[in-house]
């Protein structure tokens, strides 16, 4: 028999009837944690149940499915994942593991007292333990129910000795844990760091960081190597709640590695990023403004796909879906925000020490004229605006006054640590590195 299990994310399947019952409930609270007193099943039934711990629940649990079991003329309970339909009601989503609607609507009025049963969202997915009568004519009486309220959270029914519903309310221990995600590029960096164990949102932190150093679309290839460290918020069970800051991160191409660490200073408003010497990437522009590093036209000259003739093409094409965010590629302020023919919604940015940005083909604007922005916030969507074949951002740079080629484009850099600053930077360091050497280690014996 499948395990009833609260920690699931349940999906739409009949299991097969088990032959030992008792063993579906006896795991169901492992890793977790009571923090809410149970409750009878309300109107009609006895008094509030006394609070359990864990190995009394569990052996609650087991009773539930002896009872249910050994009951005449009902077959031995089975596990049904149900998964709540487009305007559906969970009472009528219930209903569909096989219970009655007098059963059904007790279950769903006892939900009710730990989580909004009304405004549900399809997709949502439980796992219902139901008893079937033999010869499958009737009704089946509904042993037990488990559903995900929360990130951490589970709620669930079971039926008691006496017949009784209680509904339980359980909290899974969190955990914070800094982890090394690491592995080969393969096809895609992010495929490959998700399943390293990195969310999508380090990733693109990652992309953008790297952008100082290294042109995706070109110089990582399927064998380079990367590594992550990042803080995130685990369950006891292993599943990953939230991933937090970033703490480090290094690809290794083109023959060498580059690695950087997040670090603040006491003067610092934000922590930034450092190379291993202490030197500050942040330069003063971006190589790509963009997570897509796909480039679908070159700086220089070219036959226009719309005009068709040849003319300078003076700046660089990132194809990306239409609503991919724009980033700042630096610190500045918005020059202009409007249309400008061929290039369509226009976006045009004013950094320090005589270098502007450009931005073209714009969906929708999401800064105006005027305003102040910082490096790597979202200032626009990509489009396919004005003389566009297709979604994509046109984005250049000039310095002093001239267009110049954004992948051969040297910003000035960033600053460097020392002193007492230098001594802290270095101890970070050496934290980190010593996680991620543990890791190798660990990963080079398994």
């Amino acid at each position: 028999m499948q395990e009833f299990d609260p920690r699931r994310t349940a999906a739409v399947r009949l299991a097969p009837p088990a032959l030992v019952a008792l063993a579906t409930f006896s795991a169901v609270l492992i890793g977790w944690q009571m923090i809410q007193r149970q409750e009878t099943r309300g109107a009609g039934s006895a008094a509030v149940s006394p609070t359990l711990d864990t190995a009394a629940l569990t052996a609650l649990q087991r009773q539930a499915f002896a009872q249910a079991a050994l009951r005449p003329g009902m077959a031995p309970p089975i596990s049904v994942m149900i998964k709540v339909l487009p305007g559906e009601t969970l009472e009528t989503a219930v209903r569909r593991a096989g219970v009655g609607k007098g059963e059904a609507q007790q279950a769903v009025q006892m939900l009710g007292r730990a989580f909004d049963t009304v405004n549900i969202k399809a997709g949502m997915g439980f796992q219902a333990a139901i008893a079937k009568p033999l010869g499958e004519r009737g009704s089946a009486t509904l042993v037990g129910l488990s559903l995900r309220v929360g990130p951490a959270t589970a709620v669930t029914l079971s039926r008691a000795v006496d017949g009784a519903l209680h509904l339980h309310r359980m909290e899974e221990a969190v955990l914070d844990q800094t982890t090394v995600a690491a592995g080969k590029m393969g096809g895609s960096l992010y495929v490959s760091a998700q399943k390293a164990g990195a969310t999508p949102e380090l990733t693109a932190q990652v992309v953008k960081l790297f952008s100082h150093k290294l042109d995706f679309s070109r110089d990582v290839q399927a064998d380079d190597r990367f590594s992550m460290v990042f803080d995130r918020k685990v369950t006891a069970s292993g599943r990953t709640i939230s991933a937090g800051d970033l703490l480090f991160a290094e690809i290794r191409a083109k023959g060498a590695a580059t690695r950087l660490y997040r670090f603040k200073t006491a003067g610092m408003t934000e922590a930034q990023y450092f190379d291993e010497f202490g030197k500050s990437i942040r330069g003063l522009l971006l190589r790509t403004p963009l997570d897509s590093v796909r480039i679908t036209s070159s700086f220089g000259m070219r036959n226009h796909p719309i005009l068709g003739f040849t003319r300078m093409h003076a700046g660089i094409d990132f194809g990306a879906p239409t609503g991919t965010p724009v980033y700042a590629a630096g610190d500045g302020v918005v020059e202009r925000a409007s249309w400008a023919g061929g290039y369509g919604r226009w976006l045009q940015i004013k950094h320090p020490g005589g270098y502007e940005t450009g931005y073209g083909h714009l969906s929708r604007w999401a800064v105006k004229a005027g305003e102040h922005v910082r490096q790597g916030q979202v200032v626009a969507y990509v489009g396919s605006t004005g003389l566009s074949t297709g979604p994509h951002l046109h984005y250049e740079i000039i310095a002093h006054g001239q267009k110049v080629n954004p992948t051969a484009f040297k910003a000035p850099s960033g600053s460097v640590l020392g002193g007492k600053e230098l001594a802290a930077f270095q101890a970070e360091k050496s934290r980190i590195d010593g996680l991620v050497a543990k890791d190798t280690a660990a990963k080079a014996g398994a």
